[in-house]
């Protein structure tokens, strides 16, 4: 739950919380924000540590001096009462699936290089970290199967724990490595490419964007992300492809409004990175 000053702020107009989930293993929420605060908000913090997958829109989130960049292709970690800021730099909002693992199963599926040591609860030492299309299709999966409810609690909390092993794996997921200024440069990047995942963008429409040459935004997005810009911007509009199979019966309509030249090209880069055929992945969060 998240506080504000110290008062519960669950009853704000801008947030809704839909409760999916909840046993003694894990809880699970789907939280949707408007994205009214544009600047930083006031400070709060929250009474469990919380893992949060952004699965539409994007935010900024502030901790002292850090900055955050939350998207699709990120795992943000919230540390229990750790002070921290929210932004909306880009209009839209966004929606993010929340966890919160039992301690004692966290500390087990945690890296303890993950970890600082000497705090009384689990506190993750970085803001954030990169998921991989694995993980995004899983956030995908149980947030569908449960706002549908064909998932039972054994399927569910299964599901769960899977995503969060598979998001803090040393193979499977990554930790952003540059110096500060690099790291904001690239931050700014995604600002930009979240703004309107359907445009096709130019190299140097991005750059004239951050403010940089086309080429030192190469050099420096793949230095930071450890992937080429384009790919970072392809994961972006499939996982939001993932978050719209639900609602849309026309997959050339849903590829097109993504961007993508034709059926076939959708069809064929979902498939590459996430193994399965748009088609295919919503049969499989229809009621069986």
């Amino acid at each position: 739950m998240f506080r504000r000053k110290g008062k519960i702020a669950t009853a704000m107009s801008q947030f809704i919380v839909q409760p999916l989930l909840d046993t003694g293993t894990v809880r699970v929420r789907d939280v949707v924000c408007s994205g009214e605060c544009r600047h930083r908000s006031e400070e709060e913090y929250t009474s469990a540590t919380h893992l949060v997958f952004p699965y539409r829109g994007v935010f900024v989130r502030h901790v002292g001096r850090q900055d955050a960049v939350a998207e699709a292709n990120q795992l943000l970690f919230f540390n229990e009462a750790e002070a921290y800021q929210i932004s909306h730099p880009v209009e839209g909002g966004d929606s993010c699936l929340d966890l919160v693992v039992e301690e004692a199963q966290l500390l087990e599926l945690t890296p303890k290089e993950q970890l600082r040591t000497g705090g009384a609860a689990p506190a993750f030492r970085r803001q954030r970290r990169r998921i991989d299309p694995r993980a995004q299709a899983l956030v995908a999966l149980l947030r569908h199967s449960l706002s549908r409810k064909i998932a039972e609690t054994l399927e569910a909390e299964t599901l769960a724990l899977t995503l969060v092993r598979r998001s803090l794996g040393e193979r499977t997921s990554h930790v952003a490595g540059a110096s500060p200024g690099r790291q904001k440069l690239v931050d700014r990047a995604k600002l930009v490419l979240s703004s309107d995942l359907s445009r096709r963008w130019t190299l140097a429409e991005i750059a004239t964007e951050v403010g940089v040459s086309p080429v030192y935004l190469t050099q420096v997005f793949q230095q930071v992300e450890a992937m080429p810009l384009y790919r970072y911007h392809l994961r972006l509009r499939l996982a939001r492809a993932l978050d719209l199979l639900g609602s849309y019966d026309n997959l050339t309509t849903l590829g097109m409004d993504l961007g993508f030249s034709s059926h076939s090209h959708f069809s064929s880069a979902f498939r590459q990175v996430y193994g399965r055929t748009p088609a295919e992945f919503q049969r499989s969060i229809k009621p069986r």
